[in-house]
């Protein structure tokens, strides 16, 4: 490009300007004195005072340069204050040290002014210092964990654990703590959150250091600072793991400039005031109009401007840009005198004025100003945008944000702008994801929400599902006006709220217009590609902090992009009839397999997709007609063996880390991470480490062509026409299989961007939806301390005034939290849990259901679906259960009962689903399941699936637990039966109601909602089945030994360990280990419980071959745990009455009542003759003490036959005194279950003859010998033999294999020789 000087001919786009003196009169239009007295107006003296007509010079376009090189012309002052300065010594651009003023591993933006703590407590300074004068600089926080911010000198030395503040000469103010540093540490200031902006000013004049945020002072912090030879300060920070912050030392205008202070950054004063006399002569331009007919000037509102091609307004806006150009580029001149302007101009005149203007000034911009220019012009432009947006406080009418996002509005609706900062900017430099989100304000005061919710209120109890409810008083007239006022201040609030999210929809609707194609690529398809590269740096920055967007951010950015997208899905709708509503929308299956969307690395339901891709093959070639290269496909094997010996990629360059950067331990020239955030919304690039390691592998690099994806095209190769498709080419929807319809449901743009919100939700939505609930149970928890406070004051003795005094201080306190919490909980509702964000997730869910669904319907392709969306689906279900009440009811959703019983069957059928491989989307299926059947309105949406589900469902349950997730199995069970149980209707465990009655924090379980249709399907298949009876109870018997067994060895090891002299502490781990091996055993026993009462014949009638078998074994383990639990003085009495925290569910009740349930079933409930088997089994197994049972009862000896039994005592366990969940029928059952026993165990013992011990079982030495194996001839009792016979056919004695057992005799074989002999 030519030169700019005055005088000299250059070339701008398709205008030239000239001084050639045979084109000294042109004028175009206009005579010369019109333009003249144009010329002038537009290009008047700064002080804006225009001389006589008769005085002044005439003016024309060969003499305007001169004239302008005049009009810009500054003071000698101006050009010299650049540069050294007295009381700053350092380079005049002020930057962060990244070569040795840090400590630790730290993370530095490409600009050097924003930083990311990568270690414990790192620490940076500044390039520049300072030792006289008053100084200030700004900065930027990003994250608002730990972190010390403040000034320091070069002689602090610090480290991994001291920071800024912690050492002599070392200043810090440190907003998480609120408190101040410098060596001790008291309190100072105010909490500062993610958003706010913190000026540190330092008066050397007077030795006094202070702190500002977001403008408003907060007091001097240090005074009597040291100065004087040697001494100067650097700004500095400190910050732990995660935190990120930017630095503003003067390099942009200042957004809290302080009086009489300078940044230690001067601004660029005389460019600065080139740019706002240029500024100044466009205004004119745009406020004055050439009426060539009267020959006169027309003043006019810039808002109402045209650029209607007239050449002499050409012309003079080309000077204007000669010189305006160059200066558009420089960071501070674009935030100080651009942005002013554009501001400027959406303050005024309606949106559509203001958005007609500034469409008009972008025109000028791309007219008059190279490409290079007027990109670096408009990157500049929206990173200040950006950066204001974020940076700006919560006002009560949210004003600003408003106003920002209105001008970034008008920008992006100019196209050739929009294209190239979606091409080129808002994903590849900023985290444009910043515009669509609403920042909590931590300070509600600030925020103005006291007078925008006068009236706070919070409920008295939670409300979510699954949570015991306590019972309280109606709600009383106060309350109820309290609520309502509360209710209206929260509707405002939304209202607000709703301006500023709808603002941030129409931004995603103008990133996501396909009919801007002209001249180039549509906007949607641009947006495509980088938003499929930008969830390809979350998932694979998973776990690797910071992520490139906080979950924060993704939360409100699905929100506005369900929003957008909806929009254009009906808007399709709408012109196409065959297709398909929003509220029908799915994700059809063929884009799993078709390798037109790249889903990265993300886990399949069948494996990995080259591993599905070999195996599968021949089922994609018949159902989907896509073949598979088999030489790619090697390919692809052989890039999944060995991904770290990968070819590089066409087009870009090796790399390799210099050794000598890490030997020093310099700054490390890595390549850009994707996943890496900058607070300054850019990326980070160098890592600072004083370590001489290296502690990250740069990643594989993003978007380029995966070889595994076979016969595809990368993201960014593809066009317009491989996603849409054409006339003869389905675009993402090649390889349609039979089982879906034709008709198109939408454009296939709009299903990838439908599968990037399903997956965003899957990153990272569903974990801040937790997260965010916190605020509501701080408030539940605050309550409930006031409530505690208020009725310990109703109860204290008028006389104790101390009492009464700190109780009041409490209630205060208290009161003043609440008050603080519940207006902040309005905002959290507003922007995160509203009936509209609730609606949202509803849609996701669904849409996630229908694409199960779909996919499920073709078979083994079934296995090339991501797990996202069987994950999303669970979550999104759990969300809206368990986050968005007690405000918003899922009950209240449209189709509520149809999604339950949808998630329902999918649960139900893919809990057990062999096409599904992956452990952890097992393990999550069946918890889900677990979950569902657990309260009354999902249970009964599975038992509204089809009948051939649901008895497939059971059947899956009592498949034998060995080799799989059998506790969970287990529980699923349990909660099919808890409320038909022997004393199982409580909902808080009954042992800890009668040791803490007074406590409301005990833990709660739900109430029971058994489902006797489930269990009439379990009592079914178990009588029909000859094999499923018999596997799942041996299964269910071996894993109650194994439980039980490892209990009670834990419990051995923390009563030895309780029993030390020395101080010993129990391992938590361990402790809750041992609690839940005794939860396992308890819902084991329950689950034998719920087998016998519904299913009595599998153990009692002896016809069936494995009855007395599992009858025996089953006698064997009842004395086993009833001899443990009830001996006296034992050890599970000690640990009992420990009371460790960790072990409160560990009681005599829960498991004895579980013992007793299955006992009660077999000897009173049963036929005469099943109880008498029973009997004899349980009476014949040399464990059982009648003591045990009598323990029950709180009997110390077995009555007498035919007496009375006595009262219990009240230091023993009885089951009488838990009256409140065993009732009197059951509790007869156990007496006359124990006159039994006492009855049959005396008749026992009177017919029992003395046995040799020649004649007793070798194994057990209990029974007498009763079976012999055959060919062998070895001998021992059926139960014995039977249980071995279960795992293993070698003899006990001689390992030949036993081919038959047959009953044996002593007598009769005793006979039978003496006759043959």
């Amino acid at each position: 490009m030519a030169s700019k000087g005055a005088g000299m001919s250059f070339s701008r786009k398709s205008y030239r300007l000239t001084s050639d003196a045979e084109k000294s009169r042109v004028t175009g239009i206009v005579h010369e004195k019109l333009l003249n007295d144009y010329l002038h107006r537009i290009f008047s003296s700064p002080d804006h005072v225009p001389p006589a007509a008769t005085s002044r010079k005439p003016l024309n376009f060969q003499n305007l340069p001169e004239h302008l090189d005049q009009l810009l012309q500054v003071d000698n002052e101006d050009e010299e204050s650049q540069g050294q300065v007295e009381g700053r010594l350092g380079p005049s651009t002020v930057v962060l040290d990244h070569t040795g003023g840090f400590e630790g591993l730290l993370l530095v933006d490409d600009d050097l002014l924003g930083v990311i703590g990568h270690s414990n407590f790192g620490t940076i300074r500044s390039t520049t210092c300072v030792y006289k004068g008053k100084w200030v600089y700004e900065v930027l926080i990003s994250s608002q964990g730990l972190m010390q911010i403040g000034w320091c000198t070069i002689n602090c030395r610090f480290n991994q654990e001291e920071g800024v503040g912690d050492t002599h000469n070392s200043y810090a103010y440190d907003g998480n703590r609120v408190r101040k540093w410098n060596v001790t540490t008291t309190n100072y200031g105010k909490a500062w959150a993610a958003g706010d902006i913190v000026s540190c000013l330092i008066d050397l004049d007077d030795g006094t250091l202070s702190f500002c945020l977001n403008g408003v002072s907060l007091g001097i912090a240090f005074e009597n600072l040291s100065r004087g030879l040697g001494m100067a300060y650097f700004p500095a920070i400190s910050l732990s793991f995660k935190e990120s912050v930017a630095f503003n030392f003067g390099s942009r205008p200042l957004r809290y400039p302080v009086a009489g202070f300078r940044p230690l950054q001067d601004p660029p004063c005389a460019d600065l005031v080139r740019a706002q006399r240029l500024l100044g002569c466009f205004r004119a331009v745009l406020s004055v109009e050439l009426d060539p007919v009267e020959g006169r000037l027309v003043e006019k509102e810039s808002s109402e401007w045209q650029l209607q091609g007239q050449p002499t307004i050409l012309l003079t806006l080309a000077h204007i840009f000669q010189r305006f150009a160059p200066l558009l580029r420089k960071v501070y001149l674009v935030e100080a005198v651009l942005m002013s302007f554009l501001l400027g101009i959406t303050e005024k005149g309606t949106p559509a004025q203001a958005q007609s203007l500034v469409h008009q000034v972008l025109d000028l911009l791309w007219l008059f100003m190279e490409d290079y220019e007027v990109q670096d012009c408009l990157k500049q432009l929206m990173m200040s945008l950006l950066r204001l947006y974020r940076f700006s406080p919560i006002v009560p009418d949210l004003g600003l944000q408003i106003h920002y996002l209105r001008l970034t509005i008008s920008i992006l609706r100019h196209q050739k702008s929009r294209k190239f900062l979606l091409s080129n900017v808002l994903f590849d430099v900023l985290r444009s994801v910043v515009f669509f989100y609403i920042k909590s304000p931590l300070r509600v005061e600030e925020a103005g929400l006291q007078e925008l919710i006068p009236t706070t209120w919070w409920p008295h109890r939670s409300s979510r599902e699954g949570r015991e409810s306590k019972e309280v008083n109606e709600e009383t007239a106060e309350e109820r006006l309290r609520r309502r006022a509360y209710e209206r201040g929260c509707q405002r609030l939304k209202k607000r709220i709703e301006v500023v999210e709808e603002l941030q929809v129409q931004i995603l609707k103008l990133l996501l217009d396909n009919k801007d194609d002209n001249g180039g690529e549509a906007s949607r398809y641009i947006f495509l590609t980088k938003f499929r590269k930008f969830l390809q740096e979350n998932a694979s920055g998973r776990g690797n902090m910071p992520m490139l967007c906080p979950p924060e951010y993704m939360v409100c950015f699905l929100h506005r992009l369900i929003s957008a997208l909806r929009y254009y899905w009906d808007e399709y709708k709408a012109s196409n009839p065959r297709a398909s509503f929003s509220e029908e929308a799915y994700i059809p299956p063929q884009i799993f397999y078709n390798g037109k969307v790249d889903y990265f690395d993300l886990q399949r339901l069948g494996g990995l997709l080259s591993h599905l891709r070999k195996t599968l093959k021949d089922d994609l070639a018949s159902k989907a007609n896509i073949v598979i290269d088999p030489l790619e496909l090697q390919a692809a094997t052989m890039d999944d063996l060995d991904e770290d010996d990968e070819a590089t990629p066409a087009g870009t360059q090796v790399w390799q880390r210099p050794m000598q950067a890490l030997a020093i331990g310099g700054a490390l020239p890595l390549p850009r991470p994707g996943w890496l955030s900058s607070p300054t919304l850019g990326r980070a690039n160098r890592f600072l480490s004083t370590a001489a390691v290296s502690l990250m592998t740069p990643r594989r690099p993003l978007s380029t062509l995966e070889k595994v994806k076979v016969r595809t095209l990368s993201v960014e190769q593809r066009t317009r026409e491989d996603i849409e498709g054409s006339h003869w080419n389905e675009g993402l929807l090649l390889g349609r299989p039979p089982e879906e319809p034709e008709q198109p449901l939408t454009e296939n743009s709009l299903l990838e961007v439908l599968d990037g919100a399903v997956m965003m939700y899957n990153l990272s939505v569903h974990q801040q939806l937790g997260k965010m609930v916190g605020v509501s149970d701080d408030v539940n928890e605050y309550a409930m301390a006031l409530r505690d406070t208020e009725d310990k004051l109703r109860r204290c003795p008028r006389q104790r005034k101390d009492i009464l005094a700190e109780l009041t201080k409490s209630q205060k306190v208290f009161s003043e939290k609440l008050d603080h919490l519940s207006r902040r909980l309005a905002w959290v509702h507003a922007t995160v849990y509203s009936q509209e964000k609730m609606l949202d997730i509803y849609w996701l869910l669904r849409v996630c259901l229908r694409t199960i669904e779909h996919g499920d319907r073709t078979g083994s392709l079934f296995a090339f679906m991501p797990e996202f969306y069987l994950s999303v689906a669970i979550n999104s279900y759990s969300a809206l259960k368990n986050y968005f009440g007690p405000v918003h009811s899922m009950e209240e959703l449209p189709g509520y009962e149809e999604t339950l019983t949808r998630l329902a069957a999918i649960l139900a059928k893919h809990f057990a689903d062999t096409r599904i491989v992956g452990t952890d989307i097992r393990d999550s299926l069946m918890q889900a399941l677990a979950s569902y059947v657990c309260y009354p309105h999902s249970l009964r949406a599975v038992e509204r699936i089809p009948e051939d589900q649901r008895i497939a469902m059971v059947r899956n349950l009592l498949a034998p637990y060995e080799q799989r997730p059998w506790a969970q199995t287990n529980w699923i069970l349990v909660r099919l039966w808890r409320g038909c149980g022997f004393g199982y209707r409580y909902t808080r465990l009954p042992h800890l109601l009668k040791t803490k009655p007074e406590d409301a924090n005990l833990p709660s379980l739900q109430k029971p909602c058994p489902s006797t249709l489930l269990q009439q399907h379990m009592a079914d298949l178990l009588r029909q089945g000859s094999d499923v009876a018999p596997s799942f109870l041996n299964s269910v018997l071996n894993q109650l030994n194994w439980a039980f067994s490892e209990f009670i060895g834990m419990i051995q090891e923390i009563q030895q360990a309780a029993e030390r002299l020395e101080r010993n502490f129990v391992d938590s781990r361990q402790l809750k280990v041992c609690a839940t091996c005794f939860d396992l055993s308890v819902s084991l026993l329950r689950v034998l419980e719920m087998t016998i009462t519904l299913v009595p014949e599998i153990f009692l009638d002896w016809a069936r071959p494995t009855s007395e078998m599992l009858l025996r074994r089953l006698a064997q383990l009842l004395n086993q745990v009833l001899n443990r639990v009830t001996a006296e003085r034992n050890l599970f009495d000690r640990v009992v009455t420990l009371r460790l925290p960790g072990l409160e569910s560990v009681d005599h009740y829960p498991i004895l009542v579980a013992v007793t349930g299955i006992l009660v079933q077999l000897l009173v409930r049963g036929q005469a003759s099943e109880t008498e088997r029973a009997t004899s089994v349980l009476l014949a197994d040399p464990c059982f003490q009648l003591r045990s049972i009598c323990y029950l009862l709180g009997q110390p000896e077995p009555p007498a036959p035919g007496t009375v039994l006595s009262a219990p005592d009240q230091k023993r366990f009885s089951l009488q005194s838990y009256t409140d969940y065993i009732n009197a029928e059951e509790l007869a059952q156990v007496e006359q279950m124990l006159t039994h026993l006492t009855f049959a165990s005396a008749q026992a013992a009177a017919a029992s003859l003395p046995t040799s011990e020649e004649d007793l079982c070798p194994i057990c030495y209990a029974h007498p010998i009763s079976a012999v194996f055959q060919p062998c001839g070895h001998k021992s009792c059926k139960a014995c033999i039977n249980q071995h016979l279960m795992n293993n056919k070698d003899c006990f004695f001689c390992k030949a294999t036993i081919v038959s057992v047959e009953d044996w005799d002593k007598a009769a074989n005793t006979s039978t020789t003496s006759s043959a002999a």
